[in-house]
């Protein structure tokens, strides 16, 4: 259970440090405006844009993986498949942010559904 509840507290933890490059766009842009950041935000371009996207992301795939874990541990099916399962979300979730930065569109799809795949699989190997 100890790996389910590091994988959930990573995925918790995520969108927040998928702000880190996100915020260093926004400062290159004429420094942090935090009177206003989502407008600030909403003008960036390039890799501004692609932090600002992964970040969103990071919040959208949280819920997913969220119910996974629930039902995971709801149905006391913790074993080595479902917390393998949750290992391959979050890698594939970093593994996403990375390949947004670099601009790197088709193996950020790929690790996309990847890191879905993982979360939904969960839910399914506890039905």
């Amino acid at each position: 259970m100890t790996t389910l509840l590091i994988c959930a507290l990573l995925a918790a933890l995520m969108p927040y440090l998928a702000k880190a490059p996100l915020a260093y766009a926004m400062h290159k842009q004429g420094g942090y405006d935090n009177k206003h950041p989502r407008s600030q935000q909403a003008q960036l371009t390039g890799f501004g844009a692609r932090a600002l996207a992964a970040h969103q992301n990071c919040f959208e795939s949280l819920g997913v993986f969220a119910v996974a874990i629930a039902v995971v541990l709801g149905t006391n099916n913790v074993h080595q498949i479902t917390e393998l399962l949750a290992i391959t979300h979050i890698i594939a979730r970093v593994l996403y942010c990375v390949f947004y930065y670099l601009n790197l569109d088709i193996l950020r799809s790929v690790v996309w559904f990847v890191g879905l795949g993982a979360a939904v699989t969960m839910i399914a190997v506890c039905l």
